[in-house]
């Protein structure tokens, strides 16, 4: 996930069609219940209404957030029906994709087969990544673009090519432009970059910005590169504000997208009223702030969702990373150390922003960079020999998605004392 780096154990066979069928598993079970309920439920009342908005373009509804998330909403009611399926369908295929572009991401960064299939099965097996990717919010289309992004990225160094670096560019516009949580992350490509050109420079540090000799993709200078991985990222998050070109009321104007930025930003800032489901960065860390999407009877019995994390996978992952840093800086491993920092970027944006109100699916990227640093520590183990720890832990993480997939999918409860059988903390009440 983060740069090309040398295989942990040779290099295996590409696991292209696993990785297929693990997709398609994960949308089946996506879809199962989708339109349950068939209600708007938690922040998809915010979202709904601007994606019809945006249909009618009338005039602007929830401004304070970027509209590819909602255009998607928008592509969903026009294709299958302004209900629940068309709502929330765009996101089930949206999660589908970044399970697939984040595993392929991984394959292509460390060569390695276990590492590539069990990150994807730990990732799928989350809670988070599959809670949301069957809810109409906006976070999945910022996740999987930047999932999608990230391939790309491990395509150009591998393959050396800069198309892929292009279309790097073009999916990190368009993960900004499905929510700004992930701008940390959206600019490590440009500086990974730059530090591996005037590595591999060495003396010759001065043509840093016009070399085309030596890595990370030769062909391409430094110069060039910005424009990939910086200019055109910009230039495809502003495009994707055309329709508000055409609003019937106050429409925008090329002289107001610029000041429109500042002004989301103090909107996203004024939102301080306190939420019953408001958390801090640090308890996401230790899964005990989740959020109940629903619980109430619906669809003709008592059914709830709850957004939380895989009770093994969450913390298992804690004691993967410090082994990731550990071993990355004894060997050196690029690949470990890369993974911490992105896990750490993720986590970082939210502990120094100081926004009051954070909710716990705001943990969504940081956890996916949490699902890789346990699948590689795992994977690294297997290339090893050692592989009853990678099928414990499989086991487990499977077994949780399965004891939980009722209270994750909308599925009908017994009676109203049903969800004790999930909640195993007080926070989690």
């Amino acid at each position: 996930m983060f740069a090309a780096h040398q295989p942990l154990r040779g290099q295996d066979r590409d696991p292209l069609l696993w990785t297929c069928a693990l997709a398609l598993v994960f949308f089946a079970l996506v879809l199962n219940r989708l339109t349950i309920p068939a209600r708007p439920m938690f922040d998809e009342i915010h979202y709904l209404p601007a994606a019809r908005r945006l249909i009618e373009l009338t005039s602007r509804l929830n401004p304070e957030h970027p509209l590819l998330g909602k255009e998607f909403i928008a592509l969903g009611m026009k294709l299958f029906g302004d209900g629940p399926l068309g709502w929330r369908m765009p996101n089930a295929v949206l999660g589908t994709i970044g399970v697939f572009a984040a595993t392929r991401a991984l394959w292509w960064a460390s060569g390695s087969r276990a590492a590539s299939l069990m990150f994807g099965a730990l990732l799928a097996s989350n809670f988070i990544w599959f809670v949301m990717s069957r809810i109409a919010m906006l976070d999945m289309a910022m996740a999987a673009m930047l999932a999608l992004a990230f391939w790309q990225w491990a395509l150009a160094w591998r393959r050396q090519k800069r198309l892929h670096l292009a279309l790097c560019g073009v999916f990190l516009g368009l993960s900004l432009a499905g929510k700004w949580n992930g701008i940390p992350l959206l600019v490590m490509p440009g500086l990974l970059f730059a530090w591996d050109r005037a590595w591999a420079l060495g003396p010759r540090w001065r043509a840093v910005l016009t070399a085309r000799d030596v890595g990370p993709v030769r062909g391409v200078s430094l110069l060039e590169a910005a424009l990939w991985l910086g200019a055109v990222p910009l230039a495809v998050y502003f495009a994707t504000f055309a329709p508000t070109f055409f609003y019937k009321v106050q429409p925008m104007t090329l002289r107001g997208l610029i000041p429109w930025q500042q002004y989301m930003l103090q909107l996203q800032d004024s939102v301080v009223k306190p939420h019953r489901y408001m958390s801090r960065w640090w308890q996401w860390t230790l899964n005990l702030r989740p959020i109940w999407f629903l619980y109430e009877k619906t669809a003709g019995g008592l059914r709830g969702i709850l957004l939380v994390g895989n009770p093994f996978t969450m913390l298992a992952g804690l004691p993967a990373l410090l082994l990731c840093l550990w071993e990355g800086a004894r060997r050196p491993d690029r690949l470990r150390i890369g993974v911490v920092i992105m896990y750490v970027a993720a986590l970082i944006f939210w502990a120094l922003n100081g926004k009051p109100v954070q909710f716990f699916y705001h943990y969504e990227l940081a956890a996916t960079f949490l699902m890789a640093a346990l699948a590689i520590t795992l994977a690294g183990w297997w290339e090893a020999g050692t592989r009853w720890p990678a099928v414990v832990s499989l086991a487990l993480a499977v077994a949780m998605f399965i004891g939980f997939y009722p209270i994750l999918s909308a599925g009908k409860l017994a009676n109203a004392r049903s969800y004790e059988w999930y909640v195993w903390m007080n926070g989690w009440h």
